[in-house]
């Protein structure tokens, strides 16, 4: 194998594909990306056996071969190269090694056979449709922040998405939960999305396409099967395993009776809790929420910290009501919240209370009280 490849473009694909290998791995070869050159095109493939990213770049082929290198030392080796450099590869199997050239910058490289490279078989995916950039940004950034990362409920460490019939429209939901919170984000279901399975995208898989989608403005074409998912953006196709197992009814833990409704500036509340919350204890980082008739008071009690509160004048007209929020939770719903107000349904202390943004109802969210 021997090309000419521009550093910029190398550097994008590599940094595309190696945040998909592990820093630690006991297999050598799944440290490796292997690079695949034909027909004036490199193609770089990364694996850790439940995700496998390819990327197809232009390069200037002399010699047509492949490879695996360390993705993370070629990766460092390329993005401290010069700006504009041209970069030379060229590997020859008796010796083993990939040499890497650029100005006087040489490096030889210890690289592993190709053939012992392992390739996901990605079997038939028979449900496809089409997202903008923007409505797949939508379905991740409403709805991961909600996924568990308790091992021992592995059905919730990804993001439920599936399709459902409501009053005769199709929608395409996106649902997370961790027990304590929960997120769903909806969107009208896009041609071809209708009979899709209810399918658990794993949290690793949702951290690996959001990231990729900060360089992509296509539509993004998602392929399911009850086994695997794969997203295409143009020259990049991203394959996962999906999680083997059952999603809880989620529906059956949202509100359908909170009476009690407050509509509050966003940036009011999130200030103020953010304030409050400063004396809380990591553990339990509980403030109380004490509504009467045009006022909310928060308050956290901390034994080794002190007290703190604050009032705040709203629009409150019904009976009053004491409940406890982990702090951190009430942020992560209003920092994704887009308008100026966010919209809380109470029914009573114990209970679970819903957060809608006031001028939409495509994001809904799901808060379960604490004791306080």
């Amino acid at each position: 194998m021997r090309i000419t490849i521009e550093r910029a473009s190398f550097l994008k694909s590599l940094n595309h594909v190696q945040s998909v290998v592990e820093r630690r791995n006991t297999i050598p070869i799944l440290s490796n990306v292997l690079l695949h050159a034909e027909s004036g095109k490199l193609s770089l493939t990364a694996t850790d056996l439940d995700i496998e990213v390819v990327e197809t770049v232009d390069a200037d082929v002399s010699r047509p071969g492949a490879t695996t290198v360390s993705a993370h030392m070629l990766y460092d080796i390329v993005r401290k190269l010069p700006d504009g450099s041209q970069i030379q590869l060229e590997f020859a199997e008796a010796d083993g090694r990939l040499l890497l050239s650029a100005g006087r910058s040489r490096f030889q490289l210890q690289a592993l056979p190709k053939d012992d490279f392992p390739t996901m078989a990605p079997g038939a995916l028979p449900h496809k449709f089409s997202l903008s950039t923007p409505e797949l940004v939508s379905l991740i950034d409403k709805t991961r922040f909600a996924v568990s990362t308790e091992e021992t409920r592995y059905y919730l460490n990804g993001i439920y998405l599936h399709a459902m019939n409501e009053k005769g429209k199709v929608l395409l939901k996106a649902v997370a939960t961790d027990g304590h919170r929960l997120a769903r984000f909806e969107l009208p279901a896009p041609k071809g999305a209708a009979e899709i399975p209810g399918i658990i995208i794993p949290r690793k898989t949702i951290s690996e396409i959001r990231k990729l989608l900060e360089d992509s403005e296509t539509e993004v074409e998602v392929s399911v099967s009850d086994t695997k998912i794969r997203f295409s953006l143009s020259s990049l196709t991203l394959t996962s395993k999906l999680i083997d197992g059952t999603f809880p009814e989620y529906q059956r833990v949202i509100p359908t009776g909170n009476d009690k409704q407050l509509e509050i500036n966003r940036d009011d509340l999130k200030g103020a809790v953010d304030r409050v919350s400063t004396v809380s204890s990591e553990k339990s980082r509980a403030v109380r929420l004490s509504l009467e008739k045009g006022k909310l008071e928060l308050k956290v009690v901390s034994p080794e910290a002190g007290t703190a509160s604050e009032e705040l004048a709203v629009d409150y007209k019904h009976a009053p009501i004491e409940i406890g929020f982990n702090a951190r939770y009430i942020m992560d719903i209003l920092e994704r919240i887009e308008g100026e107000s966010a919209m809380f349904l109470f029914s009573d202390a114990g209970s679970p209370t819903l957060v809608r943004e006031s001028d939409g109802d495509a994001a809904l969210y799901v808060l379960m009280p604490m004791r306080v």
